[in-house]
Protein backbone atom coordinates (compact mmCIF):
# COMPACT_ATOMS: atom_id res chain seq x y z
CA UNK A 1 0.00 0.00 0.00
CA UNK A 2 1.32 3.43 -0.62
CA UNK A 3 0.57 6.87 1.11
CA UNK A 4 -0.80 9.50 -1.70
CA UNK A 5 -1.81 12.14 1.04
CA UNK A 6 -2.38 12.33 5.23
CA UNK A 7 -4.13 15.52 6.15
CA UNK A 8 -4.63 15.82 9.76
CA UNK A 9 -8.87 16.61 10.63
CA UNK A 10 -11.25 16.96 13.13
CA UNK A 11 -8.23 14.99 15.57
CA UNK A 12 -8.06 11.96 13.17
CA UNK A 13 -6.19 11.69 9.71
CA UNK A 14 -7.76 11.78 6.28
CA UNK A 15 -5.70 9.60 3.89
CA UNK A 16 -5.55 8.73 0.05
CA UNK A 17 -4.22 5.14 -0.39
CA UNK A 18 -3.21 3.55 -3.26
CA UNK A 19 -2.22 -0.79 -4.43
CA UNK A 20 -1.68 -2.94 -6.97
CA UNK A 21 -5.22 -5.06 -6.70
CA UNK A 22 -4.78 -8.76 -7.82
CA UNK A 23 -8.75 -8.85 -8.94
CA UNK A 24 -8.55 -6.00 -11.55
CA UNK A 25 -5.32 -5.65 -12.22
CA UNK A 26 -4.62 -2.36 -12.06
CA UNK A 27 -3.54 0.05 -9.83
CA UNK A 28 -6.11 1.25 -7.10
CA UNK A 29 -6.81 4.48 -5.24
CA UNK A 30 -9.22 4.65 -2.09
CA UNK A 31 -9.11 7.25 0.94
CA UNK A 32 -10.01 6.28 4.79
CA UNK A 33 -10.91 8.50 7.48
CA UNK A 34 -9.60 7.78 10.93
CA UNK A 35 -10.87 9.24 13.64
CA UNK A 36 -9.02 9.79 16.72
CA UNK A 37 -8.67 6.72 19.16
CA UNK A 38 -7.17 5.60 22.13
CA UNK A 39 -3.54 3.11 20.87
CA UNK A 40 -4.68 -0.23 20.72
CA UNK A 41 -8.10 0.39 20.24
CA UNK A 42 -10.44 -1.25 17.13
CA UNK A 43 -13.00 0.93 15.89
CA UNK A 44 -16.05 -0.06 13.30
CA UNK A 45 -15.89 0.70 9.74
CA UNK A 46 -18.32 2.22 7.65
CA UNK A 47 -18.30 1.67 3.50
CA UNK A 48 -19.08 4.16 1.13
CA UNK A 49 -19.51 3.45 -2.45
CA UNK A 50 -19.81 6.30 -4.87
CA UNK A 51 -22.07 6.47 -7.90
CA UNK A 52 -21.55 6.61 -11.88
CA UNK A 53 -18.75 9.26 -13.06
CA UNK A 54 -17.00 9.42 -9.36
CA UNK A 55 -14.13 8.08 -8.04
CA UNK A 56 -13.19 8.13 -4.22
CA UNK A 57 -12.62 11.36 -4.33
CA UNK A 58 -16.12 13.13 -4.82
CA UNK A 59 -17.31 12.14 -1.49
CA UNK A 60 -13.64 12.63 0.28
CA UNK A 61 -13.77 16.09 -0.63
CA UNK A 62 -17.84 17.01 -0.41
CA UNK A 63 -19.47 14.55 2.06
CA UNK A 64 -18.49 16.07 4.74
CA UNK A 65 -19.01 12.90 7.34
CA UNK A 66 -15.72 13.53 8.82
CA UNK A 67 -16.89 15.23 12.37
CA UNK A 68 -19.69 12.61 12.43
CA UNK A 69 -17.13 10.22 12.00
CA UNK A 70 -15.06 11.41 14.78
CA UNK A 71 -17.68 11.77 17.45
CA UNK A 72 -18.85 8.18 16.79
CA UNK A 73 -15.20 6.65 16.11
CA UNK A 74 -16.27 5.10 13.19
CA UNK A 75 -13.37 4.34 10.55
CA UNK A 76 -14.69 5.49 7.07
CA UNK A 77 -13.77 4.08 3.87
CA UNK A 78 -14.19 5.18 0.12
CA UNK A 79 -13.15 3.12 -3.09
CA UNK A 80 -13.19 3.64 -6.65
CA UNK A 81 -16.27 2.68 -8.79
CA UNK A 82 -14.58 0.99 -11.25
CA UNK A 83 -10.48 -0.32 -12.38
CA UNK A 84 -8.61 2.67 -13.89
CA UNK A 85 -5.80 2.69 -16.18
CA UNK A 86 -4.43 2.76 -20.17
CA UNK A 87 -4.76 -1.00 -20.69
CA UNK A 88 -8.48 -1.09 -18.76
CA UNK A 89 -11.35 -1.37 -21.78
CA UNK A 90 -13.60 1.91 -21.90
CA UNK A 91 -16.78 2.95 -23.61
CA UNK A 92 -15.90 6.03 -25.62
CA UNK A 93 -18.16 8.77 -24.96
CA UNK A 94 -21.03 6.62 -22.52
CA UNK A 95 -21.04 8.43 -19.12
CA UNK A 96 -22.87 5.56 -17.60
CA UNK A 97 -20.55 2.52 -18.73
CA UNK A 98 -17.06 1.51 -18.70
CA UNK A 99 -14.52 3.22 -16.24
CA UNK A 100 -16.13 5.07 -13.27
CA UNK A 101 -19.43 2.92 -14.29
CA UNK A 102 -18.43 -0.58 -12.87
CA UNK A 103 -21.67 -1.30 -11.12
CA UNK A 104 -19.94 -3.11 -8.30
CA UNK A 105 -19.98 -6.54 -10.38
CA UNK A 106 -17.50 -9.28 -11.69
CA UNK A 107 -18.35 -9.13 -15.07
CA UNK A 108 -18.49 -12.41 -17.15
CA UNK A 109 -18.24 -10.73 -20.66
CA UNK A 110 -15.21 -9.71 -22.89
CA UNK A 111 -13.53 -7.67 -22.78
CA UNK A 112 -14.44 -6.46 -19.26
CA UNK A 113 -14.59 -9.64 -17.39
CA UNK A 114 -10.55 -9.36 -16.64
CA UNK A 115 -10.56 -6.19 -14.98
CA UNK A 116 -14.05 -5.69 -13.90
CA UNK A 117 -14.16 -7.46 -10.72
CA UNK A 118 -15.65 -4.81 -8.58
CA UNK A 119 -17.91 -7.25 -6.39
CA UNK A 120 -14.75 -9.46 -5.21
CA UNK A 121 -12.70 -6.34 -4.59
CA UNK A 122 -15.12 -4.53 -2.70
CA UNK A 123 -16.61 -7.69 -0.69
CA UNK A 124 -13.09 -9.45 -0.13
CA UNK A 125 -9.63 -7.82 -1.51
CA UNK A 126 -9.90 -4.37 -0.14
CA UNK A 127 -11.81 -5.55 3.39
CA UNK A 128 -8.50 -8.18 3.89
CA UNK A 129 -6.03 -4.93 3.14
CA UNK A 130 -8.42 -2.29 5.41
CA UNK A 131 -8.05 -4.88 8.36
CA UNK A 132 -4.25 -5.69 7.48
CA UNK A 133 -3.39 -1.65 7.66
CA UNK A 134 -5.97 0.15 9.74
CA UNK A 135 -7.21 -0.02 13.12
CA UNK A 136 -10.28 -1.79 12.00
CA UNK A 137 -12.60 -4.28 13.98
CA UNK A 138 -13.84 -6.29 11.08
CA UNK A 139 -16.55 -7.85 13.55
CA UNK A 140 -18.30 -4.34 13.54
CA UNK A 141 -18.74 -3.32 9.53
CA UNK A 142 -21.84 -0.88 8.14
CA UNK A 143 -22.22 -0.38 4.28
CA UNK A 144 -23.73 2.79 2.44
CA UNK A 145 -23.38 4.76 -0.76
CA UNK A 146 -25.28 7.08 -3.44
CA UNK A 147 -26.87 5.65 -6.45
CA UNK A 148 -25.13 3.59 -8.39
CA UNK A 149 -22.93 3.11 -5.06
CA UNK A 150 -26.66 2.67 -3.45
CA UNK A 151 -27.30 -0.05 -5.46
CA UNK A 152 -23.59 -1.37 -4.31
CA UNK A 153 -24.72 -1.08 -0.80
CA UNK A 154 -28.08 -2.77 -1.03
CA UNK A 155 -26.63 -5.63 -2.95
CA UNK A 156 -23.50 -6.69 -0.97
CA UNK A 157 -25.34 -5.60 2.12
CA UNK A 158 -28.16 -8.26 1.55
CA UNK A 159 -26.06 -10.64 -0.29
CA UNK A 160 -23.89 -10.78 3.17
CA UNK A 161 -26.34 -9.91 5.79
CA UNK A 162 -24.26 -11.16 8.60
CA UNK A 163 -21.26 -9.14 7.78
CA UNK A 164 -22.96 -5.96 7.75
CA UNK A 165 -24.76 -4.61 10.63
CA UNK A 166 -26.54 -1.99 8.80
CA UNK A 167 -27.09 -1.08 5.26
CA UNK A 168 -28.05 2.89 3.83
CA UNK A 169 -28.29 4.77 0.60
CA UNK A 170 -28.73 7.76 -0.93
CA UNK A 171 -30.69 7.98 -4.47
CA UNK A 172 -30.09 4.02 -4.92
CA UNK A 173 -30.85 2.26 -8.12
CA UNK A 174 -32.85 -0.19 -6.16
CA UNK A 175 -33.65 -2.36 -9.49
CA UNK A 176 -31.21 -2.04 -12.07
CA UNK A 177 -32.62 -4.83 -14.24
CA UNK A 178 -35.89 -3.14 -14.77
CA UNK A 179 -34.04 0.66 -15.54
CA UNK A 180 -32.01 1.66 -18.76
CA UNK A 181 -28.89 2.76 -16.67
CA UNK A 182 -28.83 -1.36 -15.38
CA UNK A 183 -29.77 -2.96 -18.22
CA UNK A 184 -27.07 -1.49 -20.31
CA UNK A 185 -24.70 -2.20 -17.49
CA UNK A 186 -26.00 -5.80 -16.42
CA UNK A 187 -26.10 -6.65 -20.09
CA UNK A 188 -22.92 -6.28 -21.14
CA UNK A 189 -20.88 -6.91 -18.47
CA UNK A 190 -23.00 -9.78 -17.39
CA UNK A 191 -24.27 -11.17 -20.80
CA UNK A 192 -28.03 -11.49 -21.90
CA UNK A 193 -29.21 -14.30 -19.01
CA UNK A 194 -31.43 -11.95 -16.98
CA UNK A 195 -31.59 -14.95 -14.35
CA UNK A 196 -27.74 -13.98 -13.88
CA UNK A 197 -28.21 -10.28 -12.99
CA UNK A 198 -30.62 -10.72 -10.31
CA UNK A 199 -28.11 -10.94 -7.70
CA UNK A 200 -27.37 -7.33 -8.58
CA UNK A 201 -30.65 -6.42 -8.29
CA UNK A 202 -31.35 -5.12 -4.65
CA UNK A 203 -35.58 -5.83 -5.42
CA UNK A 204 -34.87 -9.33 -7.18
CA UNK A 205 -32.47 -9.87 -4.16
CA UNK A 206 -35.37 -9.56 -1.90
CA UNK A 207 -37.39 -11.33 -3.82
CA UNK A 208 -35.59 -14.14 -3.91
CA UNK A 209 -35.05 -14.80 0.17
CA UNK A 210 -32.19 -12.10 1.25
CA UNK A 211 -33.50 -10.00 3.92
CA UNK A 212 -32.20 -7.35 6.30
CA UNK A 213 -33.16 -5.51 9.73
CA UNK A 214 -31.25 -2.28 9.33
CA UNK A 215 -32.13 -0.36 5.93
CA UNK A 216 -32.16 3.47 5.51
CA UNK A 217 -32.79 5.15 2.25
CA UNK A 218 -32.55 8.70 1.87
CA UNK A 219 -34.38 10.05 -1.76
CA UNK A 220 -34.55 13.45 -2.57
CA UNK A 221 -38.08 14.42 -4.32
CA UNK A 222 -36.69 16.93 -7.04
CA UNK A 223 -34.19 14.00 -8.11
CA UNK A 224 -34.42 13.92 -12.11
CA UNK A 225 -33.88 10.12 -12.00
CA UNK A 226 -36.22 9.50 -9.51
CA UNK A 227 -39.01 7.92 -11.77
CA UNK A 228 -37.03 6.80 -15.00
CA UNK A 229 -33.96 5.62 -12.93
CA UNK A 230 -33.92 5.13 -9.23
CA UNK A 231 -37.43 4.02 -8.83
CA UNK A 232 -37.70 3.79 -4.90
CA UNK A 233 -41.50 2.86 -4.67
CA UNK A 234 -40.31 -0.57 -5.91
CA UNK A 235 -37.69 -1.47 -3.32
CA UNK A 236 -40.63 -0.06 -0.74
CA UNK A 237 -42.94 -2.43 -2.25
CA UNK A 238 -40.41 -5.47 -2.26
CA UNK A 239 -39.83 -5.32 1.40
CA UNK A 240 -43.48 -4.83 2.40
CA UNK A 241 -44.42 -8.09 0.66
CA UNK A 242 -41.40 -9.45 2.28
CA UNK A 243 -42.32 -8.18 6.11
CA UNK A 244 -39.64 -5.69 6.28
CA UNK A 245 -39.37 -2.54 7.42
CA UNK A 246 -36.96 -0.08 6.00
CA UNK A 247 -36.81 3.38 7.03
CA UNK A 248 -37.17 5.30 3.33
CA UNK A 249 -37.03 8.90 3.66
CA UNK A 250 -38.46 11.00 0.62
CA UNK A 251 -36.56 14.35 1.36
CA UNK A 252 -39.02 17.35 -0.02
CA UNK A 253 -36.90 19.52 -2.72
CA UNK A 254 -33.47 17.39 -2.81
CA UNK A 255 -31.65 16.69 -5.78
CA UNK A 256 -29.11 14.13 -6.97
CA UNK A 257 -26.20 16.08 -5.95
CA UNK A 258 -23.61 16.05 -3.32
CA UNK A 259 -25.67 18.65 -1.41
CA UNK A 260 -28.56 16.43 -1.22
CA UNK A 261 -25.57 13.70 0.69
CA UNK A 262 -23.62 16.20 2.84
CA UNK A 263 -26.92 17.03 4.16
CA UNK A 264 -28.02 14.14 5.59
CA UNK A 265 -24.61 12.25 5.69
CA UNK A 266 -24.39 13.07 9.46
CA UNK A 267 -27.15 11.45 10.21
CA UNK A 268 -26.50 8.50 8.40
CA UNK A 269 -23.28 8.26 10.39
CA UNK A 270 -25.26 8.40 13.42
CA UNK A 271 -27.86 5.94 12.45
CA UNK A 272 -24.76 3.42 12.34
CA UNK A 273 -22.90 4.28 14.78
CA UNK A 274 -25.98 3.21 17.09
CA UNK A 275 -26.32 -0.43 15.21
CA UNK A 276 -22.45 -0.54 15.38
CA UNK A 277 -21.43 0.03 19.27
CA UNK A 278 -20.55 -3.00 21.06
Amino acid sequence: MEILSQNRSHGGVQGVYSHASQETGTEMTFSVFVPPHETGAKLPVLWYLSGLTCTHANVTEKGEYRAACAGHGIVFVAPDTSPRGDDVPDAEGEYDFGKGAGFYVDATEEPWAKTYRMRSYIERELPDLIAAEFPVDMQRQAITGHSMGGHGALTIGLRNPNRFRSISAFSPIVAPSRVAWGEKALGRYLGDNRDSWREYDAVALIEDGARHDHILVDQGTADDFLEDQLKTGALAMACAKAGMEPVIRMQEGYDHSYYFISTFLGEHVAWHGERLRG
